[in-house]
């Protein structure tokens, strides 16, 4: 093999994995292309619009600016990881649905990874901070009131508190 290839080890969803990549590859190309994990958009590929977000090592990371190589004993987790075995959702996934925080769905899986980040933090964010925290993703569709309120109520719920509403 090429000196411009190497052999990259890590876990992807709790699986063993190893792909040999370019060293030139983003990590949003090596689960897409290695792994089929579509869930990992290609957005703006410059970081800017949280598309690709993914869980490395449980912090959210634009998967497109970070170099597949870097990956290397990381723990990597994308939306395909949240469902349960038997298909069930996740928690998250469910307030998305009965929010109605998805439209066209193409930023929906980079929100949710970030909310889980958020999520397992096992912090209570104040609505400021809960915005801060999510203000790193585009959404075209305006969903992001519904977005917020589906993040917001998984939290309050994860914490055992009652969600106040306005």
């Amino acid at each position: 093999m090429s000196a411009g290839y190497k052999l990259v080890r890590c876990v992807i969803n709790g699986r063993e994995e190893e792909a040999m990549v370019d060293v030139r590859s983003s990590l949003t190309d090596m689960l897409r292309n290695h792994f089929h994990l579509t869930s990992v958009k290609k957005g703006c590929e410059v970081g800017e619009c949280g598309a690709c977000n993914v869980l490395i090592d449980g912090e959210a990371f634009n998967s497109c600016i970070y170099l597949a190589i870097w990956a290397e004993g990381k723990h990597i987790r994308t939306l395909e990881g949240l469902t349960g075995e038997d298909g069930t959702l996740s928690d998250i996934q469910q307030a998305f649905m009965e929010e109605t925080a998805v439209q066209c769905g193409f930023c929906t899986p980079g929100f949710l990874m970030t909310a889980v980040e958020i999520l397992e933090s096992g912090k209570l964010y104040s609505d400021d901070e809960l915005r801060r925290k999510l203000a790193g993703h585009l959404c075209r569709c305006t969903g992001y009131e519904n977005i917020f309120r589906a993040v917001k109520k998984t939290m309050y719920a994860r914490l055992g508190k009652p969600l106040k509403q306005p």
